[in-house]
C-alpha cells in the first residue's frame, strides 16, 4: 500500500532530482508533484510524495525537521484535502466564546 507525503518548506530552488535523492534512500519514490504557482509558474515550496508504506514511514521519521539547503524540512503524512479545509476553516473562525452575530 502506497502513502502520500507532504514535505514543505524546501527551497525555492530545489529540484525533483534533488528531493527524489534524497528521499530514495528510504525506498522507492514512486512519484513526486512538485507545486508551482497557478500564475507565475514557480515553485511554491512544498511537494508530495508517493512511497510505499514502510519507505513513506521512515523517510518521515528520518527527515522531519531536518536542514535541506539551509531550511528545516516539514515532512508528515498528506492530509485529504477535506480534512485541509476543514483545519482551515477553523483556524479563520476561532469560537469566539458565544457571541451573537
Amino acid at each position: 500500500m502506497s502513502k502520500k507525503i507532504y514535505v514543505g518548506n524546501l527551497s525555492y530552488d530545489a529540484t525533483e532530482e534533488q528531493v527524489r535523492k534524497v528521499f530514495s534512500k528510504f525506498g522507492t519514490v514512486d512519484s513526486i508533484a512538485m507545486i508551482n504557482d497557478r500564475n507565475s509558474g514557480r515553485f511554491r515550496g512544498f511537494c508530495f510524495i508517493v512511497m510505499e508504506e514502510s519507505s513513506a514511514n521512515a523517510a518521515i521519521k528520518a527527515l522531519n525537521d531536518t536542514d535541506l539547503d539551509g531550511r528545516m524540512l516539514r515532512v508528515d503524512l498528506a492530509q485529504k484535502r477535506e480534512d485541509r479545509d476543514s483545519e482551515r476553516q477553523k483556524s479563520k473562525f476561532p469560537d469566539s466564546g458565544g457571541g451573537n452575530f
